[in-house]
């Protein structure tokens, strides 16, 4: 009998899964894209001294910053925090330990990981601090520096739509670091806006082939909030 990847809630999905000091990785971009109540479930249980992965560390009351707020992350694995004072303070002031990664890097190194490929070569990087204590090769006489693969305990992941086997269609720019996460981590779980029967997905659309995800939960509510509102003046009549 086939055992069912539908979960009633986020705290159910994550009940047997969290604990102190994972590695967890966090889709989405700014604020598009984000596992919000994946996010909150993970608040809410307690858990702490967490490594987390994601592109950017949210704002100061949404994202991994609600996590921030209440110090349950240890060290951020990122490219971009310029949004979120919380992570600042805590980071000036020694509280917080922070990797910091090019964009590209980033993601190469998460998809590295999925792939297991445990290490590849970049151009990025080379003859700065990013490459400090990195081995470094040449090829075809340029400088190459050495980056690591990346692989989680555990992805949490924002799509659009999901059916019960866990194939997943992502929405425009939500279709960021969630793809590639899903592929690199132990346990997989997906909060999805729509969960449609099974062959109602359009195979050339399926993004994320449901064998990597263990769980999934179907959101009631989707808030979707504006990271920089910015509007042009009206011209005159």
């Amino acid at each position: 009998m086939a055992v069912s990847k539908i979960y009633p809630d986020a705290k159910s999905a994550l009940a047997d899964v969290l604990r102190d000091g994972m590695t967890i990785m966090a889709g989405g971009f700014g604020l598009c894209g984000i596992p919000g109540a994946l996010i909150e479930a993970i608040r809410e249980s307690g858990v702490k001294d967490l490594i987390c992965i994601s592109n950017n560390a949210g704002v100061d009351d949404a994202g991994l910053g609600v996590l921030l707020q209440t110090r349950q992350i240890k060290r951020m694995i990122s490219s971009y925090v310029g949004e979120n004072a919380t992570f600042a303070k805590q980071y000036l002031a020694g509280e917080l330990e922070i990797e910091f990664n090019p964009q590209g890097t980033l993601a190469e190194r998460i998809r590295a990981g999925g792939a297991g490929i445990p290490a590849f070569y970049t151009a990025t990087g080379v003859g700065t601090i990013i490459a400090e204590g990195k081995p470094t090769a040449e090829f075809d006489g340029r400088m190459y520096v050495q980056e690591r693969g990346l692989f989680a305990d555990l992805a949490i992941i924002h799509a659009w739509k999901a059916d019960p086997e866990g194939n997943l269609v992502y929405r425009k720019t939500a279709r960021n670091f969630n793809p590639i996460m899903a592929t690199a981590a132990a346990m997989t779980v997906v909060e999805v806006e729509e969960l449609v029967p099974l062959g109602a997905l359009d195979g050339d659309h399926i993004v994320t082939p449901g064998i990597f995800v263990k769980r999934i939960v179907k959101l009631d509510h989707v808030e979707k909030r504006i990271e920089q509102r910015t509007v042009r003046k009206r011209q005159a009549a």
